[in-house]
């Protein structure tokens, strides 16, 4: 659907600013956003203007224009300062969604200033994508070990049956230790880095003033590092690109902690629930060993960010039978693509396998999330529900799952609790050592003070207990 580069919208065509739009956010789409995408598809096509919080958008439903949108980098825009409302002054004041496009960050950038980010932090990861290297061997084991110290204290604290959140119990901390381990945070970060990623990434009326505690937080790391390297992401950027200042490392730093706790946390929740309602073909994939299949297959029914980052049109442009205006804010549905995705697959036209790579759990296109990210992603939520169906010899859960609570948003459809009754493998016993709770036969080993100085955080927030 490329247009020639000097084409302009026919004046005829209806502009987004003069097209009655209905709120994306209502009961009817925080109950079943599925219902909403397949309304708006029958009444609009490919593409359907929508108000979200006072401002049209164009919401983008299905596959094929989904990726045409993600994959054009010159056509459709991520820097905020294209989006010609905002330029104009034409936002409703204090806008909430405005706050994180205005974080200066790779993931808002393009071309060239983008791919030179994009190189600095593939150099800055490499070191924890090979399992060879010492820092991917030990990230690999930390990433097991937390899990299991998790479980044990949940052992100790609720017993070999009972009752859990598999969200606030278990999946939230574990992302958690893993940012602080990987980040390489120092002990007297770890409670004020729990305590605000917690609050931001469940919004609510202290989610900005923790948002500005946190982007605080993370420049002090990138200070404290810079004066005392370690093994770790923070320093490996700083060695990646020397001239970062520790205000552009911080907002590097935050942003990659708000994708690794919300999103892989997600992509963990949404794998479990999967599988415990029941979804025979990600189950088909757990029962045969198949990890990795078994989260493609989870992220393309429930993908962990539902509708994407904004892109900004570069020229106007026809996209889905409408003419997009130059400087028009699009959102990429993801859930809503997985929907045409999933009914092309269900054809007795098209193998089953397309579905289980062409998931957008990752993104697509030059700013998909950067392959070694997309590894270590991969390996913390096979890890992370892996060690659920280690331990656990049964879990179910505790309510029917069309009544799940979810936090329902514009962006992302998240689950606020994972309810389960479970119980727990045998050979798992809890053992007090120095105050902390460890599997069965394991020792604990050093170079985790970090992770592991955030036991007595995540005990206090986990069971009430301050």
């Amino acid at each position: 659907m490329e247009a020639h580069p000097h084409a302009l919208a026919p004046a005829d065509s209806p502009a987004l600013g003069s097209l009655p739009v209905e709120p994306l956010l209502t009961a009817e789409f925080d109950a079943d956003p599925g219902a909403v995408y397949r309304r708006l598809r029958r009444t609009y096509g490919p593409v359907a203007p929508v108000g979200l919080m006072g401002v049209p958008v164009w919401l983008v439903l299905d596959y094929r224009e989904v990726l045409e949108v993600l994959r054009n980098e010159s056509l459709w825009r991520r820097d905020v300062r294209c989006w010609r409302a905002r330029a104009q002054g034409e936002l409703p004041p204090d806008w909430p969604l405005l706050a994180g496009y205005e974080v200066r960050q790779m993931m808002f950038m393009d071309e060239e200033e983008h791919r030179a980010a994009r190189r600095t932090h593939h150099a800055a990861l490499r070191p924890f994508q090979d399992a060879r290297t010492p820092e991917g061997w030990e990230l690999r084991s930390a990433v097991a070990r937390y899990a299991d110290e998790l479980v044990a204290l949940l052992a100790a604290e609720s017993g070999r049956t009972g009752f859990a959140d598999l969200s606030a119990q278990y999946t939230r901390p574990l992302l958690l230790m893993v940012t602080t381990k990987l980040f390489g945070c120092p002990v007297e970060l770890g409670d004020e880095l729990v305590m605000d990623l917690w609050r931001m990434l469940d919004g609510g009326p202290d989610a900005g003033p923790a948002t500005g505690r946190a982007l605080a937080a993370f420049t002090r790391l990138a200070a404290h590092r810079r004066a005392v390297p370690g093994d770790d992401l923070t320093s490996y950027l700083l060695l990646a690109d020397p001239d970062l200042s520790d205000e552009q490392l911080g907002r590097e730093l935050f942003m990659n902690a708000v994708y690794l706790n919300d999103i892989t946390g997600n992509m963990v929740l949404n794998t479990l629930l999967e599988v415990l309602r029941g979804n025979a073909t990600v189950r088909r994939s757990l029962s045969a060993g198949q990890l990795g299949e078994t989260v493609n297959r989870a992220a393309l029914a429930n993908p962990p960010v539902a509708n994407m980052c904004f892109r900004f049109a570069a020229r106007d442009v026809p996209l889905g039978g409408f003419w997009i205006r130059a400087g028009d804010i699009v959102s990429p549905s993801a859930a809503a693509a997985h929907q045409d995705l999933l009914a092309i697959g269900s054809s007795h036209m098209v193998g089953s396998t397309v579905s289980t790579r062409a998931h957008l759990g990752w993104g697509a296109g030059p700013h998909q999330c950067p392959s070694a990210a997309r590894e270590l992603g991969s390996l913390i939520v096979t890890t992370a529900v892996g060690r659920v169906f280690d331990h656990f010899t049964q879990a179910e859960l505790t309510l029917p799952h069309d009544q799940l609570p979810w936090r329902s948003g514009p962006v992302v459809r998240g689950l606020k609790v994972l309810p389960v009754r479970y119980a727990l493998n045998p050979a798992l016993t809890p053992a007090h050592r120095s105050g902390e709770l460890v599997p069965a036969g394991d020792a604990p080993t050093g170079g985790d003070r970090q992770a592991r100085g955030l036991l007595a955080a995540l005990r206090r927030l986990m069971f009430g207990g301050g």
